[in-house]
């Protein structure tokens, strides 16, 4: 009989250091002021859930291994039973895609257990 995935647990909120990683990320995508903005947006969003297989369909983003030491650290989080942090998403209208800010490793070590995991995530329009 297969084995079912962990239960995946998320924090009520994101890690507050997820907020200039984001914002990192989104400077090279975007000129300061608009990064600023989205970020802005993306503190004060509500938590959302989608399933991890859409996440990535959206992005159009590859997978990265289970042996990536970043994807291992979270893959050992989720089997501990330790809450993640929601991932920060961005709708890229203009591309038709949505930008992960901030938590590309979360979601590879949680789509590596469940594809169909629902994600805990803050989104805002870029």
């Amino acid at each position: 009989m297969a084995k079912s995935p962990p239960e995946i647990r998320w924090l009520a909120e994101c890690e507050p250091h997820n907020y200039p990683a984001a914002l990192s990320y989104l400077t090279l995508l975007y000129p300061p002021a608009k990064a600023k903005v989205i970020t802005a947006g993306l503190k004060a969003a509500r938590v959302a859930e989608f399933k991890a297989k859409d996440i990535f369909r959206a992005s159009g983003l590859s997978l990265l291994g289970v042996s990536n030491s970043h994807v291992v650290r979270d893959r050992k989080k989720i089997a501990s039973l330790k809450p993640l942090s929601p991932i920060l998403l961005v709708r890229d209208t203009i591309h038709g895609k949505v930008v992960i800010a901030d938590g590309y490793h979360r979601l590879c070590a949680l789509y590596s257990f469940d594809e169909d995991a629902l994600v805990h995530c803050k989104i805002a329009s870029g």
